[in-house]
């Protein structure tokens, strides 16, 4: 899945355009006990239960691909082709089959990690793709239906306790505290959908907190391959570097973040050359990153070693594991000692002149600007003991002096 794919997606999730048939769900307690189930027809919902139904619905495909969004693969094995088979039977049966539904409510309660309430909600979908030419525009057909469900898992949360006007009795005391839905902390979209079509081969994921992307979730309860995001990526990979690099490296702050920028440049020259071909942590790209940094041929190789173990067949995006926050920070440290040196230096220069330049005041001096003809005619003369300039002026010649004509002068 592409960014491309899921805006197409979420564009669709407005009143005019919304074509959701279905909606699903269940209500279920921090005891993971089932206590309410929804049904409901999704376009002959109120219009503010629409509205905040389609809300959820959108903050369920939100974030950031590669680390709110996942695209996950089914497990290649017995387990993996009946979750297959499982969700395209829930797909096809438009979430009209309650047996269905509970089984993968089982699934859910089984094995989703949250201490609290919450919410399961299911949206069924069939968009009809609309054909679209080289450039863009769009024809008035379809390439295909694509029909998908969509769910959303929101904990549901006490509101905060404080104060509040009670009008009924014209007082202000401790308001009553409701059990409110938030916005979804994980959900899935079945099938996939990639390049405007269905992929039923994959399965979109999300997950709200990227630092908790609970793979055992991804593997039991969906029948995919666990995938991290980018965000566990990079605390992986970090950890790899610090617990290497600590042993030849009393801090090793400064060297991992020359790595990280090692790497930033070389995804930089990779996409100027190759546009949509990304930069992978290989061997080689872990090795070219790591060099001419002062480590040992030991080191270098452990870590190879290490993230061939953590990573194995399946190494994640150079540009993932890029602390872009830290990079800038040091960027702007470094800039802002730069300047601080050089407004020093400057400081140090004015010091140094004003030592060696004469205190005594400058001369004097009056500027005029005449034209050259004039020239021979200007002489000086003693005028009631004053040294003065004397401009012969004709009939038909004027004198201005800071912009005012001579005769008009206030003096």
């Amino acid at each position: 899945m592409q960014k491309k794919d899921i805006l197409e997606l979420k564009r669709r999730f407005k009143k005019d355009a919304c074509t959701f048939t279905k909606m699903r769900g269940c209500y279920v307690d921090s005891q993971k006990n089932i206590v309410l189930h929804i049904n409901e027809t999704f376009l002959n919902l109120e219009e503010e239960e629409f509205y905040k139904y389609l809300e959820i619905a959108k903050k369920a495909l939100s974030g950031t691909i590669g680390n709110n969004l996942l695209e996950l693969s089914f497990l290649k094995d017995e387990a993996g082709t009946e979750a297959q088979k499982f969700f395209l039977a829930l797909r096809d049966s438009g979430l009209k089959g309650d047996g269905l539904l509970d089984l993968l409510y089982e699934r859910i309660i089984r094995e989703y990690e949250y201490a609290g309430n919450y919410l399961i909600l299911l949206f069924h979908d069939a968009y009809d793709v609309i054909t679209k030419t080289t450039d863009n525009n769009k024809l008035d057909e379809s390439e295909e239906v694509y029909e998908y469900i969509l769910c959303a898992i929101c904990p549901v949360e006490l509101t905060k306790a404080g104060l509040g006007y009670h009008k009924d009795k014209n007082i202000i005391a401790p308001r009553i505290r409701d059990w409110v839905v938030s916005v979804p902390e994980t959900g899935f979209l079945f099938p996939a959908f990639s390049d405007r079509s269905s992929d039923v081969n994959a399965m979109g994921y999300f997950v709200k907190d990227a630092k908790k992307a609970q793979p055992d979730f991804m593997r039991e309860a969906l029948g995919c391959e666990p995938k991290r995001t980018a965000t566990e990526e990079k605390k992986a990979f970090h950890g790899i570097l610090k617990e290497v690099i600590s042993a030849e490296v009393e801090d090793p702050t400064n060297l991992i973040l020359d790595i990280q920028q090692d790497l930033s440049d070389m995804v930089d020259e990779h996409k100027n050359v190759f546009e949509n071909e990304p930069v992978l942590l290989t061997a080689p790209a872990i090795r070219e990153a790591m060099a001419d940094k002062g480590l040992s041929e030991d080191v270098i190789a452990k870590v190879e070693e290490i993230c061939q173990e953590e990573f194995g067949d399946a190494p994640p995006l150079a540009e993932n594991l890029i602390d872009n926050k830290a990079l800038n920070a040091r960027a702007a440290a470094k800039k802002a000692e730069v300047l601080a040196l050089e407004v020093e230096a400057l400081k140090q220069q004015l010091e140094e002149k004003a030592e060696t330049t004469p205190t005594e005041a400058p001369e004097k001096e009056i500027i005029l600007q005449v034209s050259p003809e004039k020239l021979p005619v200007i002489k000086t003369e003693l005028i009631d003991g004053k040294k003065c300039i004397v401009i012969p002026l004709e009939e038909d010649e004027h004198a201005t002096i800071n912009g005012s004509k001579l005769e008009d002068a206030p003096f």
